[in-house]
């Protein structure tokens, strides 16, 4: 990570409104094409507005994650993550390495893969009630990033259901996120919240609280923070879609700060990768002369796979608990 800066600028993501979005022909969907076509080429992050979530939902889903990982340790351990082929369970407070290379983040979590068809013991779920939220929460996303696929494959000239047809969910992972406050002086060389790293898939929807801590890598390799806006969802673009557009779309190095300033960090992550058996080959329409085709053909599933594992390394030497 030598090539990147610290810089405490704060940097404002491009920002594109969804209102009255409709898949016709008019120039208001013309419009949004060309928005999302630029934020993902710039910058691989949009903040964006009038997607049509509930904010009463949004705020349900929050408070359901505050509440669990709240509970003491027994109740969470029920719900223990057990792989990375399933995706599914609790993580505890410094389990996960995003950026291998460096100490264990700052955070525990709860990811929840292809919950509207995998098969869970109701018994690894916190509570019936927390069930039925997150698969209504998972479902109203679901809807949002089909929807976005259909934009992007008319951004890259594409039939419309390109996208959609590798996305049946088989991949597709909700992730509930907390960073306990923390004292400086705690901390190893270098350990993050989340440390640096790209999304795996086509694209991740992230839903913030307040109390901020993203930054993103800009294109010179500086650092800038983004602020927190409830009332926007990041979505950010990741490698499989940056190879299938031989780096039109960025997959954008990001991480998460510490939380050294007394306050916890709640957030909400919907990361919408492509079924396991695709394989992500550059699109024509993405090579020219001025841009030689720059990525091998790769499967999704085994890409992800061995994404997972690395970041879970002291886990999988572990084993299941």
């Amino acid at each position: 990570m030598e090539h990147l800066h610290e810089h405490k600028a704060i940097m404002q993501t491009p920002i594109v409104n969804f209102k009255d979005a409709q898949l016709g022909d008019g120039s208001r969907i013309s419009d949004i094409v060309g928005n999302v076509d630029r934020a993902l080429s710039e910058c691989g992050f949009m903040a964006c507005s009038n997607l049509g979530f509930s904010d009463e939902l949004i705020q349900r889903v929050f408070k359901a994650s505050a509440t669990f990982f709240s509970s003491d340790q027994k109740n969470k351990i029920r719900s223990a993550y057990l792989s990375a082929e399933e995706n599914f369970g609790y993580q505890a407070f410094a389990s996960e390495h995003l950026d291998p290379a460096s100490p264990p983040d700052l955070k525990e979590t709860f990811t929840m893969r292809n919950i509207l068809n995998a098969t869970i013991a109701d018994d690894r779920w916190p509570s019936a009630e927390f069930k039925e939220l997150m698969q209504h929460f998972f479902a109203e996303c679901l809807e949002r990033a089909l929807f976005l696929q259909k934009i992007l494959a008319r951004a890259l000239n594409l039939d419309e259901g390109f996208f959609v047809k590798f996305h049946s969910g088989q991949n597709i992972s909700l992730r509930l996120l907390h960073y306990p406050a923390c004292d400086s002086s705690e901390l190893q060389d270098s350990q993050l919240g989340a440390g640096a790293h790209t999304d795996y898939g086509l694209t991740t929807f992230l839903f913030q609280d307040s109390v901020g801590g993203l930054e993103i890598c800009d294109k010179n390799g500086d650092w800038q923070t983004i602020k927190p806006d409830k009332s926007v969802v990041l979505i950010n673009s990741g490698d499989l879609l940056e190879r299938w557009t031989n780096g039109k779309y960025r997959s954008t190095l990001h991480r998460v700060k510490p939380m050294t300033r007394g306050k916890d960090r709640f957030s909400i992550a919907f990361f919408v990768d492509p079924d396991s058996d695709t394989e992500i080959k550059v699109l024509e329409s993405c090579i020219d002369a001025g841009t030689p085709r720059k990525f091998s053909d790769i499967n999704a599933g085994e890409y992800i796979q061995g994404k997972l594992e690395n970041s879970h390394v002291d886990f999988q030497k572990e084993g299941p608990l």
